[in-house]
């Protein structure tokens, strides 16, 4: 089967290019599209301040991160686990932004653009005009969010897996994988033969809203007609 990683990071604000930086990340293995169970997760020391606004959004306040490794010391660490396939994020590109800034910094080579998928992208595509945030897409497929309180890359990383199964195709329990030195545990997988049964998606009032809105700026659009 083939290996991809799904990742996500924390930040000290928006942009790597006026100095913002990491100050967690995380990331799951995944075969064929479906999680292992193996993970790699540390916080960061960003070698700057945290603005409240920010601390706000992901809780993590500079106290937190004092004593946690710098970037140089988990980069290896990183690289190996990401390895050669492809990389999957949420609005992929800042993701990816922030973690080649670091690279840069240590004058290791960029991850590639070629091995970006992005599942806001996917989801986007699958529903257009509507919300399609990490939290919409974990409602909108039932995945549980009661420990979402704050943004955290590791717990946002096992949403967005149950969600990235979701846009690909589905799921079946059943499959048992085991990941180094661990007992086998259960994992979402998909049925080896025949179609995969729909799974019905009932739109909210204001998703439906939403896409007539998206629809009607498209010209000459079928469902104009």
């Amino acid at each position: 089967m083939i290996r991809s990683v799904l990742f996500d990071t924390e930040t000290t604000g928006l942009d790597p290019m006026t100095g913002d930086r990491v100050i967690e990340v995380a990331a799951l293995e995944l075969m064929g599209d479906l999680p292992t169970g193996k993970h790699f997760h540390s916080f960061v020391h960003p070698e700057r301040d945290i603005p409240e606004e920010v601390v706000r959004v992901h809780g993590i306040t500079l106290d937190q991160v004092r004593n946690a490794p710098r970037f140089e010391e988990v980069a290896d660490a990183l690289l190996a686990f990401l390895g050669e396939g492809k990389l999957i994020a949420h609005n992929a590109a800042f993701d990816f932004s922030f973690l080649n800034a670091e690279f840069s910094r240590l004058s290791r080579p960029a991850l590639e653009a070629e091995r970006m998928v992005c599942t806001l992208e996917l989801a986007r595509q699958r529903f257009p005009g509507m919300p399609n945030s990490l939290d919409a897409l974990c409602r909108r497929f039932d995945i549980d969010l009661s420990e979402r309180v704050t943004h955290n890359a590791l717990l946002d990383c096992r949403l967005l897996a149950e969600v990235y199964v979701e846009l690909t195709g589905g799921r079946q329990r059943g499959l048992l994988l085991a990941a180094d030195g661990q007992a086998e545990m259960p994992v979402v997988a998909y049925a080896p033969v025949g179609p995969r049964e729909p799974r019905l998606i009932v739109p909210s009032a204001a998703e439906l809203a939403a896409h007539a809105a998206f629809v009607a700026r498209i010209n000459g659009a079928l469902w104009n007609g």
